[in-house]
């Protein structure tokens, strides 16, 4: 399974909100739901992510055995 459990480290870390992910940066609420509940997102949403937050794929997302 794809988890999103290491973008939550990485914002925190960076200092960012999911309140400035939305506002400043212009990403939807519906998505920051999909990430919070581990649903998929598209590669194109991800590479933002890592730009948004200038960090490796694996800052944003892991993948866990089911």
């Amino acid at each position: 399974m794809i988890s999103y459990k290491p973008l939550y480290d990485t914002i925190k870390k960076k200092g960012i909100s999911t309140y400035a992910l939305i506002n400043k940066f212009g990403l939807s609420r519906s998505l920051i739901d999909r990430l919070k509940h581990d649903k998929p997102v598209t590669t194109v949403t991800l590479n933002d992510l890592c730009r948004i937050l200038d960090c490796k794929i694996e800052d944003v997302v892991m993948y866990e055995k089911d």
